[in-house]
């Protein structure tokens, strides 16, 4: 059995971050989303991976690499564009050949892997098997109606009116019956080639769909919020260790994972927490579910539930909740008075102010 893991598209919904970031590649509790997928599969015992990648393909395969630190054997598939993710499947044939597959979304987190998923799988052999989720906006996410028996009869991707409050999870187990599946469906009005599309195609043609639903812990971590969730989750379950230098003018509380190099002085910590490796905190706070990437520099400032990355500076803040700091972001006071925000933002960019 063969994994084609998916790790192109534009990212938007992460933007500024994403301008110069693969998507998949933003960390919660300082690893990139896209590490946890790669673990997964690993765990579920696939070495043969093929990773579909587009305009980021070279941050991706730098991180990557050949896959043997994962135990993987990774080969790379180049996308021209984010054509759907049928479209992936159509252009991943030779890789996959006639073997069965999981693919598996890059920038999607589930909690527990799918060792267990893929196990079932093996022994039963659908031609497609599905995860199902209830969310609160299905119109966002590809959308399942099940009959009375619980069977998979009809898939809509981003519908305006939603036939039931079931998503697609970032994850799908198919045999080689989904190759004539992508070439037999068309573009939809969005101009891609859709797995829903596709999975309907089966179910039209007699082929056996079967669905689970889930009720463990699942995140498209498309935008911000849910990144924040992510890495708070992750958090809950990481067992604190102090591999780094805590003065004793400092508090340390909870679990908390001080890195090697990284430096404590004068701070107070209350976990869950991980501090990156050469990251120097001094006289702040760094509140519960928040992760401070390598090289950073905390200074008189407070932090609580963020997420801040590489190289980033802060210094003399109040308080910074619920927020992404990209990488070698400078945040300081504004200089003397009047009192007035003075800001330099990105395309895309959201503030929230309280004024």
């Amino acid at each position: 059995m063969k994994a084609l893991v998916l790790s192109g598209g534009a990212g938007t919904r992460l933007r500024p971050i994403t301008h110069s970031y693969a998507k998949q590649l933003v960390p919660v509790a300082n690893k990139p989303v896209l590490f946890y997928g790669l673990e997964a599969i690993a765990e579920a015992g696939i070495t043969e991976v093929g990773i579909v990648v587009g305009d980021t393909a070279a941050e991706i395969q730098q991180a990557v690499g050949d896959g043997s630190a994962f135990g993987l054997d990774v080969t790379y598939i180049r996308q021209s564009a984010p054509l759907g993710l049928a479209h992936a499947v159509l252009i991943a044939r030779e890789f996959l050949a006639d073997e069965d597959f999981v693919m598996y979304l890059g920038d999607n987190f589930i909690v527990g892997g799918i060792a267990d998923l893929v196990a079932g799988f093996r022994k039963s052999r659908p031609d497609a098997h599905i995860l199902l989720t209830q969310v609160a906006d299905p119109s966002a996410f590809g959308v399942v109606e099940l009959d009375d028996a619980g069977k998979a009869v009809a898939l809509e991707e981003k519908p305006a009116v939603p036939r039931s409050d079931l998503a697609l999870v970032g994850v799908f187990l198919f045999t080689s019956a989904v190759h004539e599946a992508v070439r037999g469906i068309e573009p939809s009005a969005r101009g891609e080639l859709e797995i829903t599309d596709a999975l309907q195609w089966l179910i039209d043609h007699g082929c056996d769909v079967h669905s689970t639903t889930i009720s463990g812990y699942w995140k498209d971590t498309g935008n911000v919020i849910d990144m924040l969730e992510v890495n708070r989750a992750v958090l809950e379950g990481v067992k604190g260790r102090v591999d780094g230098v805590v003065d004793t003018d400092s508090e340390v509380i909870g679990q908390v994972t001080i890195e090697a190099g990284a430096e404590i002085r004068g701070s107070r910590i209350v976990g869950p927490v991980v501090i990156g490796a050469n990251t120097r905190i001094t006289a702040s706070y760094i509140g519960p579910f928040t992760s401070v990437a390598a090289d950073c520099r905390i200074e008189s400032s407070e932090i609580e539930f963020s997420i801040v990355l590489t190289g980033a500076t802060v210094q003399g803040v109040r308080r910074i909740e619920s927020s992404l700091i990209g990488r070698d972001v400078e945040v300081t006071p504004a200089d003397g008075v009047p009192a007035a925000h003075r800001l330099i933002l990105g395309d895309h960019s959201q503030v929230r102010i309280a004024s």
